[in-house]
């Protein structure tokens, strides 16, 4: 078992990613801003960092390129409604990047693979 972090400013996304990876096994926190993210990264380890782009207040870039610059080891799989962020260089920081869909078996298997590369 995991414990992953969903980072989403949509209340609705965090529920459906948190209930869906927890079916799968894992221990699921959710933030709904960078900050709130950031708080939970210094409470607490977590083996994954599911980030949306777009949020109000600070970016999921801003915060991936800021976890970078601070070293933090966790893997960051970017998940975002927009494919235009693969083209910018901050997204390569992540270890994936998923385009949200109403179907979760990209989301998953990147889960999947990134946790079963990292241990």
């Amino acid at each position: 078992m995991a414990r992953l972090l969903v980072v989403d400013d949509e209340r609705d996304i965090r529920h459906l990613y948190a209930a869906e990876l927890g079916d799968l096994g894992h221990e699921v926190e959710t933030a709904g801003s960078a900050a709130e993210a950031a708080e939970a990264l210094e409470r607490s380890s977590f083996d994954l960092l599911i980030l949306d782009i777009q949020m109000k207040g600070e970016s999921g870039l801003q915060l991936l390129q800021r976890l970078v610059r601070d070293k933090l080891k966790t893997p960051v799989i970017l998940c975002t409604a927009f494919g235009c962020y693969k083209d910018d260089f901050s997204s390569w920081l992540a270890q994936a990047y998923v385009v949200k869909s109403s179907d979760l078996t990209e989301l998953k298997s990147e889960v999947i693979r990134v946790l079963g590369k990292n241990q």
